[in-house]
């Protein structure tokens, strides 16, 4: 016997994007916290992410708190499902102990999904230049798995099937 599963979940730009307020309060609060960002710098972080998620060109957006020696102290992470079953968020939160450390940055780390790998570099820089993309994004090699510390899984932030699950890193 063989078993079926549909999904018919379907969401649009606005779903993407009412998700992804939760996150970006998030990352508003850290901000704020730990005194590392100005609001004006969250702004561009938050359209070029945005700009990347409505063409389902990314699977993780992560914030780490790293030391100045580049060792990460504290992260946050935000895996995106596009074929979650979740159709309401829980609220933002969970950030009151990121606190303003001295010799410590912030630093935002996106995984792109294979739909943006499959890109020319041609057409990814055709993209960026299209959606007014507000960063100089690079490459790293820095280790984005925080394995270093323990994890723990937070608020799920969902629209209609579109989900941003929340992993804390301490």
């Amino acid at each position: 016997m063989y078993g079926t599963r549909t999904n018919t979940n379907t969401y649009t730009v606005v779903d993407i994007r009412k998700t992804f307020e939760n996150c970006e309060a998030d990352i508003r609060t850290i901000a704020r916290r730990t005194g590392k960002w100005s609001m004006e710098y969250v702004d561009k972080v938050i359209h070029d992410i945005l700009k990347l998620a409505e063409n389902g060109y990314l699977n993780e957006v992560s914030i780490a708190l790293k030391d100045a020696n580049d060792n990460v102290r504290r992260a946050t992470k935000f895996t995106i499902s596009e074929n979650g079953n979740a159709t309401d968020s829980a609220r933002p939160g969970q950030n009151n102990d990121w606190e303003n450390i001295v010799n410590t940055h912030l630093s935002v780390y996106l995984s792109y999904s294979s739909k943006w790998h499959s890109l020319t570099d041609q057409q990814k820089k055709g993209f960026q230049t299209n959606n007014y993309f507000q960063i100089g994004w690079t490459t790293t090699t820095d280790d984005t798995s925080f394995s270093h510390l323990n994890s723990g899984a937070a608020q799920l932030y969902a629209n209609k099937g579109y989900e941003l699950q929340k992993t804390n890193f301490k």
